[in-house]
């Protein structure tokens, strides 16, 4: 499925559209350059689900848990990964085979973790369609 977004607003909202409608044990693994709308993104899957704090890329502590929305939303930022073995140390399957939803930004870099369930979110610039443009491409479950 592909969706066109021309600002953060879309994004934003798209992102909320899935949080309303993911099912509890998701993984949905989130891709796309630097300054894309990643975290745009994640914060309208956070609102979607019901989360009420604030969310912020969980850059330097690899992932952020939100426990009080409908389904618990834990965001993942593995950048800085280096080995995905990296992420046996913080009990990773714990969350990705748990009850809540795992949302993962840079997943390419965990790429042999990641369930074969997983939806997977690709956000790209067109700059020949504008600055605030993006092609958001979801594919439900299974990898390529």
């Amino acid at each position: 499925m592909v969706v066109e977004s021309f600002g953060a607003e879309d994004t934003f909202r798209y992102g909320q559209m899935l949080g309303e409608k993911i099912p509890a044990g998701s993984v949905v693994c989130l891709d796309g350059d630097l300054g894309v709308g990643k975290t745009v993104f994640a914060k309208g899957v956070a609102k979607g689900l019901g989360v009420k704090e604030p969310v912020s890329s969980p850059t330097f502590t690899i992932v952020q848990e939100y426990r009080e929305g409908r389904i618990p939303l834990f965001h993942f930022d593995v950048y800085r990964i280096e080995d995905p073995e990296e992420m046996y140390e913080i009990g990773y399957e714990e969350y990705f085979y748990g009850d809540g939803v795992c949302l993962i930004e840079w997943a390419d870099q965990i790429r042999e973790l990641i369930p074969e369930t997983a939806t997977h979110v690709l956000i790209e610039k067109d700059l020949e369609k504008g600055l605030g443009y993006r092609r958001i491409t979801t594919r439900f479950g299974g990898r390529e």
